[in-house]
């Protein structure tokens, strides 16, 4: 059932976003007066189809990982006389780039439109607010102490967690010190300065997964007893004899006094054998446990099945919503959707440039994953990943790379500047190359995909 989701969530998220992007050159291909043969989401053998009063065929097609507007165009065949006017060939160069850059300016358009709802909406997050500091680490050697908030990060104020790591993921990518505006447990103290000075090799904290520890802090987390509330049923724990009301003392011989430190040394260790120490009802037992291996979002993680019998008590002071008005909402949108933007041409450029892990390229498993998870979040949950994946696919069609969008308008520049269109045979290599590109990306996506899956 859980794969069952992914994929259901993959593919309404690929048409949901697809219908969006082809709807941006259709929209505009109307108005630029360019006829359009036919609107399909998917691609191959069209499966279902009508005639609209616009003669326009709208079609649903077997594979449902994209989609197409065909516009009336010479070059792919005769045109009816009394159409040639409407075909895009014909279509001055500036009309031709404005079709060109609809669909990715509608992604952008759809995302703007996704964090406003989020924002009028109401979203509940935690603050970023500094749990344990690595001793001798960068956070450490910065001054960072636990209890401290993160309220700004190289002069922009952050009052969420994502917004705090993005921000620091962002300055990351500069030659320069991260500088944090920290503000004292509970307000304590006036707002100070610190600086993360990195030193060596700033690619290592971009794989995935590292930066925080590479960091040498974390965000906190409340403290849970490690009382075991509920045992799943097969699990190593039940396999083992553990029973409702056992405490966990101690996990391979490190002391536990909360369930958050057990998960962090069980959660590295899928397939090895920990020692257990068990308090039950007063008596010590030692119980090795072979920890089970799950796969989690994109990495496999170790479990043995148990749950603690406190529940998870977030305070309100460690809890912010972030809510605005109808209007203002609008400007806070349009911003956050410039700033994923900016932070995703940031991220490209440095992947090519070799500053940021390939790692970070992620292929239809590991998107399929994210999808579902969102999904079973929740409405909201799902609405923010597809804005998330809306800003890719807008900065990624704007690339200059043949067979994409801002390729397409490359020749057209081209076209401007030599006077007459590109010949088909320069038409052709550049598509090659551009298909060449684009399998180099997909296989390195699919690579990481298949190492999350397997390692």
């Amino acid at each position: 059932m859980t794969i069952l989701t992914y994929i259901l969530a993959f593919l309404v998220a690929i048409g949901i976003l697809v219908a969006v992007h082809e709807y941006g050159h259709f929209w505009m291909a109307r108005r630029m007066g360019i006829k359009v043969l036919r609107f399909s989401i998917g691609f191959g053998r069209v499966l279902w189809s009508r005639r609209g009063t616009d003669d326009t065929e709208y079609a649903f097609s077997a594979i449902p990982l994209g989609g197409y507007v065909k516009l009336l165009d010479e070059r792919e065949g005769p045109v009816d006389p009394a159409l040639v006017s409407q075909a895009y060939n014909r279509k001055p160069v500036w009309r031709r780039i404005l079709v060109l850059l609809a669909g990715p300016f509608a992604n952008f358009l759809f995302a703007a439109v996704a964090y406003w709802i989020l924002l009028v909406v109401g979203t509940s997050a935690l603050k970023p607010v500094i749990g344990d500091v690595t001793a001798d680490s960068i956070a450490s050697r910065a001054g960072l102490q636990q209890g401290d908030a993160i309220v700004g990060v190289a002069g922009k104020p952050v009052t969420t967690r994502e917004g705090a790591v993005l921000a620091i993921l962002d300055r990351l990518m500069d030659d320069t010190p991260i500088e944090l505006e920290l503000q004292g447990a509970e307000g304590t103290a006036s707002p100070r300065e610190a600086q993360l000075v990195i030193e060596g090799d700033r690619r290592a904290l971009t794989e995935p997964g590292a930066l925080m520890s590479g960091l040498g802090f974390d965000f906190w987390y409340p403290t849970i007893p490690t009382e075991i509330g509920k045992i799943v049923p097969g699990s190593p724990a039940e396999k083992v004899g553990l029973q409702i009301g056992d405490r966990v003392v101690a996990v391979a011989g490190e002391p536990v006094t909360d369930f958050q430190a057990m998960v962090k040394i069980v959660q590295p260790s899928p397939g090895k054998t920990l020692t257990f120490a068990i308090d039950r009802k007063g008596e010590r037992l030692d119980v090795p446990i072979e920890v089970e291996a799950q796969r989690e979002g994109d990495r496999m993680i170790g479990r043995i099945g148990i749950q603690p019998a406190a529940g998870l008590a977030v305070p309100a002071s460690m809890r912010t919503i972030e809510r605005f008005g109808p209007v203002s909402a609008v400007g806070h949108a349009l911003e956050k959707t410039w700033d994923m933007s900016l932070l995703t041409v940031r991220m490209i450029w440095n992947v090519a440039t070799g500053d940021v892990s390939v790692k970070n390229l992620s292929g239809p498993i590991n998107i399929a994953e994210y999808a579902g998870f969102s999904a079973r979040q929740g409405i909201l949950s799902f609405l923010s990943f597809l804005a998330v994946v809306s800003v890719s696919l807008f900065v990624l069609n704007l690339l200059p790379i043949p067979i994409l969008d801002g390729g397409q308008v490359v020749y057209q520049l081209a076209e401007v500047v030599k006077g007459s269109p590109l010949s088909e045979r320069a038409q052709a290599v550049g598509q090659q190359i551009g298909i060449l590109l684009l399998l180099m990306l997909m296989s390195f996506a699919f690579y990481n995909d298949l190492s999350r899956l397997f390692s």
